[in-house]
């Protein structure tokens, strides 16, 4: 019977950034993540994104039915780029009832899922022991990336590069409860040419121009680049890329075909399509991380709903059972079809 109302009594919670931030765990959120990763995932559960573009305006949307039979749901963004601002909302639906159990705070979410998402492929892909790790960024993501890194490996040294000393002493102090040896650098290249077994790319480029060299990376170097994810976006450059062995992306269509990365690799005559490997494939242990501890590998990252859906959905549940956010006063009912 179309539009008969179906009666649930669970209700929605609203998850705010507080307290999403409250119910965050990163071991937890990497464990979530690695179950989502490691399930019977197909394409069509977690299609490629879609983006409205109006003048100035554009609408961004991620949406995925989770593989463990729990949640399904999007990521909705909405961003005026004349105003510099974007608002990030996730619904997420019970699989079974369809009832709209949860809002959460989109934002809070993002800067969580994608650390901890980079944590779990830098540990899959990297040669094991203790780590030496580069960061070239200093801001939100960096501190994250940092923090997720510490919960599943164990750090040796942190080299961390900012055009700003002042960020970069902030920074240092940001992270000094982590009890790590953290030293800045006045350079990219120093950062490089220290020859981290870890290198995390956690700032936007100046210009849309590479961060640095790619004939400097050491053999056996591990490299995430997170932070060009749209056509228009350069991060690492053609070198790097090339030099890789593998490239490990967590959406790999997109990564293939709509990362400014990939799209000037391939306008230099580099076509590496066949270097791309699906990190569900490498956590499923369908596909190797390396083969070799002197390959250089790299992970590349343009987010995904099966990030968004994994964390939210261990946030959810955790603010539920800790009471945190807010019952809606009344809800979006299923109907019977």
């Amino acid at each position: 019977m179309s539009g008969t109302s179906a009666e649930l009594t669970l209700g929605t919670r609203f998850v705010g950034g507080d307290a999403v931030e409250r119910a965050f765990d990163w071991g937890q959120a990497i464990e979530a993540l690695r179950t989502a990763y490691a399930g019977d995932v197909t394409e069509a559960m977690f299609p490629d994104r879609t983006m409205a573009r109006g003048d100035g305006l554009w609408l961004r949307t991620l949406s995925g039915i989770a593989p463990d039979g729990g949640m399904m749901g999007a990521k909705m963004i909405a961003a005026n780029i004349r105003a510099r601002r974007a608002s990030y909302l996730i619904p997420l639906f019970d699989q079974e009832t369809v009832e709209l159990r949860a809002l959460l705070d989109g934002n809070a979410i993002t800067g969580f899922r994608t650390a901890a998402t980079t944590a779990l492929a830098l540990d899959a892909i990297s040669r094991p022991g203790a780590v030496r790790v580069g960061l070239l960024g200093t801001g939100f993501e960096a501190q994250n990336h940092l923090r997720a890194l510490a919960t599943i490996r164990q750090i040796d040294r942190v080299e961390v590069f900012s055009p700003s000393p002042d960020s970069r002493a902030r920074f240092i102090a940001a992270v000094a409860d982590l009890g790590l040896n953290v030293a800045g650098c006045d350079s990219a290249d120093a950062v490089v040419d220290a020859a981290p077994d870890m290198l995390i790319c956690a700032a936007r480029a100046r210009d849309e121009q590479p961060l640095f060299d790619g004939a400097q990376l050491a053999p056996g170097m591990t490299i995430a680049s997170i932070g060009s994810t749209l056509p228009e976006q350069r991060e690492v450059d053609v070198t790097t890329l090339s030099r890789a062995a593998r490239i490990v992306a967590d959406m790999p269509n997109e990564v293939a075909h709509d990362t400014g990365d990939l799209i000037a690799a391939k306008a230099d005559g580099a076509d590496l399509t066949d270097r791309i490997v699906a990190l569900a494939d490498v956590i499923g242990g369908r596909v190797a991380g390396r083969e070799s501890a002197d390959e250089i590998v790299l992970y590349k990252s343009v987010g995904g709903a099966i990030q968004d859906l994994a964390v939210a959905a261990m946030c959810f549940h955790r603010a539920e059972a800790m009471g945190l956010g807010v019952m809606l006063p009344d809800t979006i009912r299923p109907v019977l079809k």
